[in-house]
């Protein structure tokens, strides 16, 4: 018999909340999917009992983890708002913690790859940095991070779920010489996921410290697109060697790029670099060149940000094709002139990384 929403709150009555009372009846349980296996939740807090609550969420994951039927477990608090505060004066600064972001143990650089907004061709150019940087014999790991529209299981091909390794951590699945994990993984590709932005920051740090990425020299973050609360926290909450912010040559495009650099640079987050994605068609049958979304906007932008400017991907339906099929064409048309491109950007970043960037302590927001 398959697991019901019903059995789950009847299990989590074991669980007890700080109070003595039991979590299952005591209407925090949110967001309650079920498929194949498959469990997902949430407990509702209140921002100030983050860490009291901490310890029950874990227990309630485990407790779910022993339900018969139960494959995968992802259990994880959110709060619908904020502590209230006291404002701040005009002009002032807010402290952040001085503290450094936890590393992530093994992994020696993480790089986010983002954009301002969506549907610049930001998943595809994260997953083809990854194999051009695998390609120069490096070990790296994807980590899908946009909850609501996982792309990477469909660009490496990747179907099936994680194995439990141990009582809590997952072990990443692995093409190409990439380990990736992604929500894809653990949902129904079909299934819309309705999370508030803590729920969606809780699945983002699981999927980050509780996977056994082993040894890697570099972690890709496909970034969330937006510069929201998902963003931000990530940025903060994670020792970032860098960030490639993606976009199309047009102004509107751009104008969201220019967005992305700024959020990062607020957060003591280095930009590595602005790649121009899509940045012009050249047609297979005539050779005329025509620039669909404009070309050349996101070179002069990085110009007058004076950040990196990596280099400019052509609109091909190569690229597209091989993306579809789960084929991805630094993988498997290595030698080719669009491969190529990637390689050499991959290349520019990895000597950016690797040149220097020390780790970083939590930024300090300046309220303007």
């Amino acid at each position: 018999m398959s697991l019901q929403e019903a059995d789950i709150l009847k299990a989590l009555d074991a669980v007890k909340l700080p109070d003595g009372t039991p979590l299952g009846a005591s209407g925090r349980i949110t967001g309650v999917m079920i498929n194949d296996g498959k469990i997902i939740c949430a407990i509702t807090i209140e921002a100030p009992e983050a860490s009291a609550m901490e310890p029950v969420r874990a227990a309630a994951e485990a407790l779910l983890r022993k339900l018969p039927g139960a494959k995968t477990v992802l259990v994880g608090l959110t709060a619908d708002k904020a502590p209230t505060r006291a404002a701040p004066a005009p002009g002032a600064t807010v402290p952040r913690a001085t503290s450094k972001p936890a590393s992530l143990p093994g992994v020696k650089h993480i790089i986010a790859v983002a954009s301002g907004k969506g549907g610049v061709g930001k998943s595809t150019t994260a997953c083809n940095l990854a194999l051009a940087l695998a390609a120069q014999g490096l070990k790296v790991g994807m980590l899908d991070a946009d909850i609501y529209g996982p792309s990477q299981p469909k660009l490496f091909g990747l179907r099936g779920k994680p194995k439990l390794v141990g009582p809590r951590m997952l072990e990443p699945m692995e093409r190409f010489g990439v380990k990736v994990m992604s929500i894809g993984f653990l949902v129904d590709e079909e299934q819309a996921m309705i999370w508030r932005g803590p729920m969606v920051i809780s699945a983002i740090t699981q999927m980050l410290r509780e996977v056994a990425w082993g040894e890697l020299d570099a972690l890709i973050v496909d970034m969330p697109p937006g510069t929201g609360d998902a963003q931000l926290t990530m940025a903060q909450q994670t020792p970032t060697s860098g960030a490639v912010i993606v976009s199309t040559p047009q102004d509107l495009a751009l104008l969201d790029a220019r967005r992305g650099v700024t959020m990062f640079q607020k957060v003591n987050v280095p930009i590595l670099g602005i790649i121009e994605n899509m940045s012009s068609f050249c047609c297979p049958n005539c050779q005329h060149i025509s620039p669909i979304f404009g070309h050349g906007g996101a070179r002069l932008e990085a110009e007058r940000l004076g950040v990196p400017f990596l280099g400019e991907v052509p609109l091909d339906m190569n690229i597209r094709a091989t993306s579809d099929e789960g084929r991805p064409i630094v993988a498997t048309e290595p030698d080719s002139p669009h491969a190529q491109i990637y390689k050499r950007m991959a290349a520019q970043v990895w000597a950016s990384v690797t040149q220097g960037t020390s780790a970083r302590t939590a930024p300090r927001i300046v309220i303007e």
